[in-house]
């Protein structure tokens, strides 16, 4: 039985068989019969699908007040659907600069307390970790040590050779006007061991394991596998973090010290062209490298592996949802651990400054 559509004064009246067929053929006129309020009589309704659902729901938000008389089995599935039409949302209200500074700043403050937080909770686990060792997943430890500083170590030893060589070139040009290359020796190892070998290595490792830690934490979280862990009473922190954090802290002062030799040897291979031999340029680098510089090199090392680690697993750990999730965790992860580690960095030079060192 196909559908019938009676108009009357205040009433439209729907009879026989709402398919996807009849539907459409009296759409249009059901339409343009809703001129000011008007009731929906349904009483004649024998079958209705979802399509003729489609066209009540429709009648009623263009205007009509109430559909009546509908079967109760059709009923159901319309009252599925709100009576009043939704509000289209509001326009976002414009702001200004000062509002939009205070919003970024605020954001900014919210992020740094919690990575602190996270850091100062990562810190902890470890202290518990050293005084319980067993408790420390080492397979997971050596696997991450692998992957983020074995097979780091050929880019940094072509990073640390370029470096070397680009100093010893740029600082040799104003050494020259005093007959003064030999020093270039000491201006190399100096710059290297103090403060390019420890920060070069902790970007590159930010770059390069911070942003893996933060990927795939992410996708953890995404899958819903950290919460899985919290629902078993396990620590994201403790039980996926303390390992990557402990691997990084590890392989890191190896890395900045195949860094430095590297760069000291292309500092002796530039140092060689102008006439020097290698045990001259070994002679001056041992006069200012002593064993402070050489065990604050060695703090600074330790103390960019756990920002980096730790800035990548907090991000990983904080993956929102959505396909671009994880994209942008990776991407903050190696802005905030580059970003932190140089003002660690700064921190040090004060340091330094102070003691004389």
């Amino acid at each position: 039985m196909s559908a019938r559509l009676d108009v009357r004064p205040g009433v439209i009246a729907l009879s026989g068989t709402l398919d996807v067929h009849s539907t459409a053929e009296l759409w249009a006129s059901a339409m343009d019969a809703v001129k000011g309020p008007v009731v929906v009589d349904a009483s004649g309704v024998e079958h209705c699908d979802g399509t003729g659902i489609g066209l009540l729901v429709e009648l009623r938000r263009r205007g009509a007040s109430d559909v009546q008389g509908l079967p109760a089995r059709f009923q159901a599935l319309l009252e599925l659907f709100p009576k009043t039409p939704a509000k289209a949302p509001e326009p976002p209200r414009p702001t200004s600069m000062a509002e939009d500074v205070g919003k970024a700043t605020a954001t900014l403050w919210a992020d740094l307390r919690s990575q602190v937080a996270f850091i100062g909770e990562i810190t902890a686990a470890l202290a518990a970790a050293v005084r319980r060792p067993r408790s420390v997943r080492w397979l997971d430890v050596l696997r991450v040590a692998e992957a983020a500083g074995v097979n780091a170590v050929p880019i940094i030893c072509f990073m640390g050779l370029l470096v070397g060589f680009i100093l010893a070139f740029q600082s040799a040009v104003p050494l020259r006007q005093f007959g003064a290359e030999v020093f270039v020796s000491e201006l190399v190892t100096v710059s290297v061991v103090r403060e390019l070998g420890p920060l070069m290595t902790a970007i590159l490792l930010a770059g390069r394991s911070g942003s893996a830690f933060a990927a795939e934490l992410g996708t953890m979280k995404v899958n819903e596998e950290v919460d899985a862990l919290v629902t078993m009473g396990l620590a994201p922190a403790r039980f996926l973090a303390v390992p990557r954090v402990l691997a990084a802290m590890l392989v890191t002062p190896p890395l900045a010290l195949f860094f430095d030799l590297m760069a000291m040897t292309g500092g002796a291979i530039v140092v060689g062209s102008f006439g020097y031999p290698p045990a001259t340029f070994l002679r001056h680098a041992a006069t200012v490298v002593t064993l402070p510089v050489l065990g604050m090199s060695v703090l600074k090392t330790f103390v960019f592996g756990l920002i980096v680690a730790g800035v990548g697993c907090h991000q990983g750990l904080r993956t929102g949802t959505g396909a671009t999730a994880v994209g942008l965790s990776t991407t903050r992860a190696v802005v905030a651990g580059i970003l932190l580690t140089i003002v660690a960095d700064g921190v040090f030079s004060v340091m330094l400054f102070a003691m004389d060192i």
